[in-house]
């Protein structure tokens, strides 16, 4: 049997649930994983020869490009990998799906219907066919994760061809009325669904991502073979060998949303009590050449194991890199959807949530408010209710997509707080702080 064996590498440069129940669900089949880390992972070329350690016989690519601060060096890993290993979601089609307005096209000329989206090079030309979308449209960044970069926008609103650094679209706005708004996440794998489920929009939101609070419902029989077969096409189409594929159904029937090349497993196992871990695994040991028992793969599909799993690498013996420092002020660039500004701001340890005073949102662009949430400050008993909005936050050339709380800051020194949400990404230094006043001056005497 030991011969037999297939060794399934799952490429994940983070701490995902998701990869650790992909390599579980290896190991349980009787297979050995190897998570492929910055940790272990090491090519060797000399000559002809080529020396991939550790030594894999497919790979399972689970790379977020989406969230990812350097996503063409880590396209450049995943390239890499496929040149020398099977691939499943191989990178070509992952960075095609990562791109809405690249998915859709490969969607529409495959015949299946998504929303009416124009995608324009800058704000003018897309403010060109605002009209067209009556009342309501939504303005995406053309890439994004979780909801973020995504807002639903009035007829009054103006538009830039980027928010941040990510350029943004205009898309038909799809919904049914006075119903609280939902769309289908389909999960397949290798032309499967493994699973389908319902997606609902938390209160007083329009998007229905699990990340954001949305709610879950099984689908199993609740929707079509056609709609399942829209789903599976799509995932041919954009060429992946597993996806979560997102569809919202409108007045006149279903719409193709997103292709997800990394979607999550929690909610669809909270939902539908099956996992698409062992399905993928299953896929990768048989692409390899490997065999698997279909009625373990069954047994494995009840259960949700993102333990941590047996080949987890070792840290690195050396001090890992520290991350990039930030004052107790700082320059940054703020963003929204009509606007852009550099102001300093004020770091808060204390705030969970970035802030924005009501003017500067209003300057930027920074809505439309897609919920209200209920915070809770230290020097008031009860809570208060906050509209919040999508902002676009860039430090050093990083850009951070949050939602901020809309707050009349006027009385105070800075127009912008960050809180927690940015700052676990950095070192804070309370000694370094940042004077507008000084930094005007220098900007003067440059000039």
């Amino acid at each position: 049997m030991e011969e037999d064996r297939v060794t399934v590498g799952v490429l994940s440069l983070h701490n995902s649930k998701e990869t650790k129940a992909i390599c579980n669900a290896v190991e349980a089949l009787g297979h050995s994983p190897e998570w492929l880390r910055e940790e272990n992972t090491v090519f060797h070329f000399t000559g002809e020869s080529v020396g991939l350690r550790p030594d894999v016989d497919v790979v399972v690519n689970r790379l977020l490009l989406s969230k990812s601060d350097e996503p063409l060096e880590d396209h450049g890993i995943a390239l890499t990998l496929d040149s020398l290993r099977p691939m499943l979601n191989r990178p070509d089609a992952v960075a095609r799906a990562a791109h809405k307005t690249a998915a859709a096209a490969v969607l529409s000329e495959a015949g299946l219907r998504v929303p009416e989206t124009v995608f324009a090079l800058s704000g003018e030309l897309l403010d060109e066919y605002r009209d067209e979308f009556g009342p309501d449209a939504v303005y995406k960044t053309a890439v994004g994760t979780n909801g973020g970069g995504a807002w639903l926008a009035g007829d009054h609103d103006a538009f830039t061809g980027k928010v941040g650094t990510r350029r943004a679209f205009l898309q038909e706005f799809i919904g049914r009325g006075a119903e609280r708004a939902r769309d289908l996440r389909v999960y397949v794998v290798d032309g499967d669904v493994v699973g389908s489920m319902f997606r609902y929009a938390p209160e007083g939101d329009w998007r229905t991502n699990v990340a954001l609070g949305g709610d879950v419902e099984d689908a199993a029989g609740a929707v079509s073979d056609d709609v399942l077969d829209a789903a599976k096409r799509a995932t041919v189409a954009v060429g992946l060998d597993y996806a979560g594929v997102d569809l919202i159904e409108g007045e006149d029937g279903w719409y193709v949303l997103e292709i997800n090349p990394t979607a999550g497993f929690k909610g669809l196992y909270r939902a539908t009590g099956t996992s698409p871990a062992p399905s993928i695994a299953r896929l990768a040991i048989e692409r390899a050449g490997g065999v698997v028992d279909e009625r373990r793969v069954t047994e494995l599909a009840a259960t949700l194991d993102d333990s941590e799993p047996s080949c987890m690498p070792q840290p690195l013996s050396r001090v890992p890199a520290t991350p990039p420092v930030v004052g107790y002020t700082e320059r940054v660039v703020v963003s929204g959807t009509t606007g852009t500004q550099s102001v300093v701001a004020k770091a808060d340890t204390g705030a969970e949530r970035t802030s924005i005073d009501i003017r500067l949102a209003a300057d930027i662009g920074a809505g439309p408010i897609h919920t209200v949430r209920k915070v809770r400050s230290g020097s008031v008993r009860r809570g208060r209710s906050r509209p919040v909005v999508d902002l676009v936050v860039g430090i050093g050339g990083t850009q951070h997509t949050v939602a901020a709380n809309i707050v009349d800051r006027g009385h105070m020194s800075h127009a912008l707080l960050l809180g927690r949400d940015v700052l676990r990404h950095y070192h804070l230094d309370v000694n370094r702080a940042v004077s507008e006043t000084a930094e005007n001056e220098h900007e003067d005497e440059d000039e």
